[in-house]
């Protein structure tokens, strides 16, 4: 069923996981997608076997975010769907982590979402809709996580002021806050294979449903907040984590 038909829908860090997942989705729903992210041959690869338009753009770098304004607003000239999908996920013990450490996460994940919005902002279409993908982490408590959940959680507290200041416009804000996902992240932290499935073991083993999410059910929780079908909610976080809410790590 074509429920973004006729939406132009733009999804940062849309190479990989998560993002690549809801482009997939959001293209056979009917909408013009663009994909973004910093690794210039895994934007070029996923537009390709998405057939969707990619654009190089760091979200850390703010010159960055500005020429992606530019270029959308010269390419498509307005927008319907924002989904804020792209971030970063370090790890660190509040009494190690260090202030680069600190200054990465904040900055690509609340620093580069906040001007990313802002600069993208003209181009959204009245009754539009922004979907900030943030994190069930930052709720549970999980251990070593202190930077990245404060990341998160700064992003909810800025989806709620944003839907009552951008209300007057119809335009529509929430957030999708996952649990733990199968998706590329984990190997990205340096993890191996043995690591990797000991890691997922105990997670596992505290979600209700005893299993990761996968990156395609995140997608179409996005699908449906950036349709019309979800034209009475905003300022709204939804969790998406198998029951790992109601049975915490900690």
């Amino acid at each position: 069923m074509n429920t973004l038909d006729q939406k132009t829908a733009i999804i940062t860090g849309g190479n990989s996981g998560i993002g690549y997942a809801t482009a997939k989705l959001f293209k056979s729903k009917g909408a013009n997608v663009i994909i973004t992210g910093r690794n210039a041959g895994a934007v070029n690869d996923a537009a390709s076997e998405l057939g969707v338009t990619g654009y190089i753009s760091d979200q850390g770098d703010i010159l960055a975010i500005d020429k992606l304004a530019e270029v959308v607003k010269a390419d498509f000239g307005t927008i319907d769907i924002i989904f804020l999908n792209a971030g970063i996920a370090n790890f660190a013990p509040f009494e190690q982590s260090s202030e680069g450490h600190f200054d990465e996460i904040i900055n690509i994940n609340v620093k580069g979402v906040f001007f990313t919005l802002q600069k993208l902002l003209p181009l959204l279409n009245n009754g539009g809709s922004v979907i900030f993908n943030t994190s069930v982490n930052a709720s549970v408590g999980m251990p070593n996580s202190g930077v990245y959940s404060a990341s998160k959680a700064a992003l909810i507290a800025l989806s709620r002021v944003l839907a009552t200041e951008l209300s007057s416009r119809k335009i529509r804000v929430n957030c999708i806050s996952p649990g733990p996902v199968e998706t590329p992240v984990y190997e990205k932290l340096g993890l191996n294979a043995e690591e990797i499935a000991g890691f997922s073991k105990v997670l596992s083993d505290k979600i209700l449903l005893k299993r990761f999410g996968q990156s395609q059910e995140i997608a179409q929780l996005a699908a449906f907040l950036g349709s019309d079908d979800s034209s009475f909610i905003t300022g709204t976080e939804m969790v998406i984590d198998g029951g790992l809410i109601v049975n915490p790590v900690v």
